[in-house]
């Protein structure tokens, strides 16, 4: 299941321009520039990646606060960037456990910072490409979930990284029946819906250009993901507009992206 661990720094990466964009340090001047020329065509990308981290932080807590879920799976974690999910679900549920899965070289690096758990908890790392290998058979997740009980499945800014051609809902679905009765999904995918300038579209190209092919959706068929499951109040909405904590000023064509959590049956 493990990849290569050499890391390309010849091309601009998404996870690192990510990380540069959220105000990071781990990126190459490879990604620097890729990053500009994001801001420079979209200047509400660091607006958007801080409402999908902030979605993460509202949609983690309510799932382990009102429905118990002590469980997740972590997949595309990227570098990464405190509070990550398993401190987040810790300081609500100091015994959750949480095992995180990405493909590129330069996360295995940091898998440290990812595994700081509380004492009463457990976290884990898997080097594994969600497209090809079944994150749920590694030695790391066995030993730290438990499959016949609720495990919430993340899925957060990473499915419009992986095109239709590589099956994204047969993915979603094979991992969800594996999973127990009152498993969740919690999913945010970048969107054109609210972007009446054509920004986006330019983004994907910087993207595919890039070598990181980017498939935009709309909220049809982003809902797609969620067939068979129960969606969770307000249902898939704006990631600012998902319970938010209080008042926001984001504005939809700022964020542009869609964000639902939803129960298995």
């Amino acid at each position: 299941m493990n990849e290569s661990s050499e890391v390309d720094t010849s091309r601009p990466h998404s996870a690192r321009m990510y990380d540069y964009i959220l105000g990071g340090k781990d990126w190459f001047p490879v990604d620097k520039e890729a990053g500009e020329q994001v801001k420079k065509i979209f200047p509400h990308v660091v607006t958007q990646a801080r409402a999908n981290r902030d979605y993460m932080h509202r949609a983690v807590r309510h799932v382990v606060r009102e429905f118990g879920v002590r469980q997740f799976l972590d997949i595309g974690t990227g570098i990464p960037t405190a509070p990550n999910l398993h401190q987040v679900a810790q300081e609500v549920a100091p015994e959750s456990r949480v095992v995180y899965a990405d493909h590129d070289p330069l996360v295995l690096e940091y898998a440290s910072a990812l595994m700081q758990s509380t004492p009463e908890g457990r976290t884990a790392y898997v080097q594994a490409d969600v497209r090809r290998d079944s994150v749920l058979d590694s030695h790391e997740a066995r030993e730290v979930l438990d499959l016949d009980r609720p495990v919430a499945l993340s899925l957060l800014a990473l499915l419009h990284f992986v095109p239709d051609e590589h099956g994204p809902q047969e993915i979603i679905r094979s991992m969800l029946d594996r999973l127990a009765p009152g498993s969740f999904l919690l999913l945010s995918h970048a969107t054109a819906d609210f972007d009446d300038e054509g920004h986006l579209e330019r983004v994907k190209k910087v993207y595919d250009e890039s070598g990181t092919p980017v498939q935009l959706r709309t909220k049809a068929e982003t809902e797609v993901f969620f067939e068979g499951l129960e969606m969770i109040d307000p249902g898939l909405v704006p990631a600012h507009r998902w319970r938010p904590d209080g008042p926001s000023t984001i504005s939809d064509a700022e964020s542009c992206i869609w964000a639902g959590v939803a129960r298995m049956p």
